[in-house]
């Protein structure tokens, strides 16, 4: 596969800002800018200002506008908060912030941690909510999340204060033109937190830094250079499960978290060739104390992975496109109980499209060579139809896969014997209008099989096999799943000032591993139903607004064996804004105006009522 290198090393990241021009524009699709009305797959879009109608740092609350999507936290802001698409695994969500992959090597599933992202920073959201490792590679099972952080021009600058002594604080600015443009965001959180653990009554603080940058030059009229970077820094209280009792409950743990992510390169657009390349980094380093045993670390963990991406799109005629591109990556871990491990992997991807006023469809196929396990081939098309104007029919079939991570094959509890898991999505759509523009509509039907799902396998009581050096246990390909359901979305204005806009999921999932004891259960964590219903009123023109958003989520299994229920649970969130002047505008929100005391993990709390109030200002 190396000799492919010289031919394309895929997407790495340039495309983002290109993204963040115009909301209905995606990366996820293609890899390339391509217009959401011309891919048959199913994506959501996301901008700065629904961002700030939503108000505060909590990026899951403006995630969950989204359809398909559920999460997971340990309690406290900052704490380990899990995403997951259309039933998947909260690993199986392809993570990328301004183009540079920032899932934790160092991690048993080596997923992202939504817990450390504020969504203050952020720019532009762009979801896929299906397979595409024809394009994207490993990881892309559950779909792929492109963030772009803020690039705006001028000043702005944002805080609050609320609840449970709670600031937030965000100031972003970009100055420049057509031969050169510098832009960054930073913001500050501080919280004392309740307590996680939901038998407990010791607040769980959360402090974090969030800084991120980015810059373009023109070298001449076609080629251009860029730079782009995040670093975020947090300190969080942890609850745990302390002796003799060993359930969870207050502890004086701390967890210590660093998180970065970077990369440099280069832009060729002249006329129907545009090629881009460049090389990125990314890592995680976390740091566990305990008092109670001493000043060193109770846990360390470190990942990091360097990658060379290059992507290419050729449009030989206005209709006809090629996409193409390769990449090369290397990741390390190293843990308090795992010594340095190391692997890397390449691939290469090839796609045709045609795009015309009413018909646009594209057919891929993309191939992979990894150290430890061998390789793997994904397939995907997508078309995409004008019934009318307004209405399209579309439809897509992807191919995911998602190497075992090198926790998996290479810890203690490792087994190199690991193949990958494997995904089929397909999806059916119409859609009436696009999601940024009222009034709107879209009705989805969606089903994702997986197989060779890697799983812990307990090595009590045996010691041949597969358990053979792995007393405490070890990783199998044991796992067969089916995610299959039906996504809503609506929007309209219906008066002069008034909006609503709904989106609901109904996710069915089942464990079809065969000979499982578990088969023909829901998969943990996976609620059947949900509901996001919001609205505004604005109630005089260029005055103050009113908002709401209900979050409705139906009963779900904490463990895969079902016998451990989470309730369902409604959350209401109510907001207000008043533009005092053109340049300065007053916010404020109730978070669960309703005191609801729910769960979205066992034995961990989520957020009471609590009040916030704000101002913004642009220069």
């Amino acid at each position: 596969m190396s000799k492919y290198l010289i031919f394309g090393l895929s997407f790495a990241t340039s495309t983002p800002a290109v993204a963040q021009d115009r909301e209905e524009i995606t990366i996820t699709a293609t890899g390339a800018p391509i217009d959401v009305e011309d891919t048959g797959q199913p994506v959501t879009l996301i901008g700065r200002d629904e961002i700030d109608a939503v108000q505060g740092a909590d990026l899951t609350r403006v995630l969950a506008r989204a359809p398909g999507v559920t999460f997971s936290r340990n309690g406290a802001p900052g704490s380990f908060t899990g995403v997951r698409v259309r039933g998947a695994e909260a690993e199986q969500l392809l993570v990328l912030i301004d183009g540079v992959r920032v899932a934790d090597p160092s991690a048993p599933g080596g997923g992202f941690d939504f817990g450390n992202l504020l969504a203050g920073n952020i720019g532009k959201i762009d979801l896929l909510r299906s397979s595409n490792s024809t394009i994207w590679g490993s990881d892309a099972i559950g779909g792929v999340l492109a963030i772009s952080t803020r690039s705006e021009q001028g000043i702005q600058a944002s805080g609050e204060y609320g609840a449970r002594d709670t600031a937030f604080g965000t100031v972003s600015g970009g100055v420049g033109g057509d031969r050169a443009s510098l832009a960054g965001a930073a913001s500050w959180y501080l919280s004392d937190g309740f307590s996680s653990a939901a038998g407990g009554s010791e607040p769980d603080g959360f402090e974090e830094w969030d800084v991120s940058a980015q810059s373009r030059v023109a070298v001449t009229s076609a080629l251009s250079a860029f730079v782009r970077g995040r670093y975020a820094k947090g300190r969080l209280d942890l609850d745990g499960f302390p002796a003799p009792d060993f359930v969870l409950a207050d502890t004086d743990e701390t967890q210590r978290t660093r998180q970065w992510s970077g990369a440099a390169g280069a832009t060729y657009d002249a006329s129907a060739l545009h090629l881009t390349a460049a090389y990125s980094v990314a890592g995680t380093v976390r740091r566990t104390f305990d008092p109670t045993l001493g000043t060193a670390p109770t846990f360390t963990s470190e990942g990091h992975g360097g990658r060379v991406d290059v992507t290419g799109e050729w449009r030989p005629t206005e209709a006809l496109r090629f996409n193409f591109g390769g990449d090369y990556k290397r990741t390390r871990l190293e843990t308090l109980f795992d010594a340095a491990e190391r692997t890397h992997a390449e691939g290469v991807y090839a796609q045709i499209g045609i795009e015309t006023g009413k018909l646009s469809a594209h057919a891929g196929a993309r191939r992979d060579d990894h150290a430890r396990f061998g390789g793997a081939t994904s397939f995907g098309a997508d078309v995409s139809y004008a019934l009318t104007p307004d209405l399209r029919l579309r439809a897509s079939a992807g191919e995911g896969f998602k190497a075992p991570t090198l926790f998996q094959l290479l810890s203690d509890y490792g087994n190199t014997a690991l193949r990958p898991e494997r995904s089929t999505s397909v999806d059916l759509a119409l859609a009436w209008r696009q999601r940024n523009a009222l009034p709107y509509a879209s009705a989805t039907a969606f089903r994702r099989d997986s197989d060779n799902l890697i799983d812990f396998v307990s090595c009590f009581g045996t010691a041949s096999g597969i358990c053979a050096n792995r007393p405490f246990g070890t990783y199998d390909n044991v796992g067969r799943v089916r995610a299959q359901g039906v996504e809503i979305e609506a929007g309209a204005e219906l008066s002069p000032g008034l909006s609503v806009r709904l989106a609901y999921s109904l996710v069915d999932t089942e464990n079809r591993t065969p000979g499982s004891p578990n088969r023909g259960n829901a998969l943990a964590r996976r609620p059947r139903h949900t509901l996001s219903l919001g609205g505004e009123w604005q109630v005089v023109q260029r005055g103050p607004s009113l908002g709401a958003d209900l979050r409705l989520v139906s009963k779900s299994f904490d463990d895969a064996a079902n016998t451990v229920p989470l309730g369902s649970y409604a959350v209401l969130d109510l907001t207000a804004r008043w533009p005092v002047s053109e340049r300065v505008e007053i916010f404020g929100r109730i978070e669960n105006a309703a005191n609801e005391r729910y769960q979205t993990a066992a034995g961990y709390a989520s957020a009471p009522r609590g009040a916030f109030l704000g101002a913004r200002m642009r220069v």
